[in-house]
């Protein structure tokens, strides 16, 4: 069985149901985007949420994805940065105790959190401050990270830092991983498509976007841009909500249909897909089989709120993945 290493912002998602979008609007958040936020705006959020409940859990897109893998069984591995505080623990002790190998730097400022605003329809919108995720460098990367494992999945989140995801994916194919990609957000797309794509035509092995960011990547529809990327790499995944997703390696496309399910928030649905659909590669399934496995794990995480699914729900997937 392969193993899975993930180069990602370490956070942790503060996660909290608003009654309305009339408190978007009220922050100036643009629904379902993910907006990278400073101190002053972190307040002001505070202060405009301070009445409802939260939830904290260990997140990060990458993050959210080398958990699910070890969920399944996977031996897997975290490259990451936090600093000396509580949330930096938090993250720490909930990766390791899946058996993460994690090889985390460590900064003076505080560690990075994500705050989740979960619209009645179920749809989230992201405020995130890096914090010491932020200060993870090409210094922090070396090629014997990489030894002894077989596939190099990172997100998309991290592509502002040229430098650093550059060297990573180098160093991974230089160790002979394959690399797999997650598009992570429609607004980091739009404002990084020249690097994108050059990321897509020499490094990446499996790209994974949603249907915004596919259409914010190649300005066509779903199947067309599937069609697109698919041919800048090995595998093209492109996931359409409740209807879906589309798969294609070289001219054979799949399209997988999700089980229908009471979504009550969609916060990791993308991240959770990643992980059934990398298990099923590492365990060299077929691509249809993959990406059902990919969809079934998304199913479950969407009717909980945050990204940590139950016990129970686990073992009902593993069963599905057999």
């Amino acid at each position: 069985m392969k193993k899975v290493l993930g180069l990602g912002n370490a956070l942790v998602d503060i996660l909290m149901l608003i009654e309305s979008d009339k408190t978007l609007a009220k922050l100036q958040l643009p629904k379902g985007s993910m907006q990278l936020i400073d101190s002053k705006k972190m307040s002001e959020i505070d202060n405009c949420t301070s009445h409802l409940e939260k939830k904290m859990a260990t997140g990060g897109s990458v993050a959210n994805t080398i958990r699910g893998l070890s969920n399944l069984g996977l031996q897997t591995g975290f490259i990451g940065k936090i600093g000396h505080d509580d949330i930096g623990k938090f993250f720490k002790k909930d990766i390791e105790r899946l058996g993460v190998k994690v090889q985390l730097q460590y900064s003076k400022q505080h560690s990075g959190c994500c705050i989740a605003l979960i619209s009645p329809d179920s749809e989230r919108t992201m405020c995130t401050h890096l914090g010491a995720a932020s200060e993870l460098t090409p210094d922090d990367i070396c090629i014997e990270q990489f030894q002894g494992f077989d596939i190099f999945h990172i997100e998309g989140y991290l592509v502002q830092n040229h430098e650093l995801i550059e060297k990573a994916v180098r160093l991974a194919k230089e160790a002979g991983l394959k690399v797999s990609l997650d598009l992570a957000s429609y607004n980091i797309v739009e404002t990084n498509r020249d690097f994108l794509c050059y990321l897509l035509k020499n490094y990446i092995d499996y790209a994974f976007a949603n249907e915004e960011e596919a259409i914010a990547f190649t300005e066509k529809a779903a199947e067309e841009a599937l069609q697109e990327i698919a041919e800048l790499c090995e595998i093209a995944i492109v996931k359409v909500g409740k209807e879906g997703s589309f798969i294609q390696k070289g001219n054979a496309t799949f399209r997988i249909e999700t089980p229908v399910v009471k979504a009550i928030d969609t916060t990791g649905a993308g991240d959770l897909y990643a992980s059934g659909f990398l298990y099923g590669l590492a365990n060299e399934m077929d691509l249809k089989r993959c990406g059902e496995i990919g969809s079934f794990v998304a199913s479950k995480v969407v009717q909980t709120i945050g990204t940590t699914i139950n016990p129970d729900a686990w073992e009902e997937i593993k069963d599905f993945a057999k």
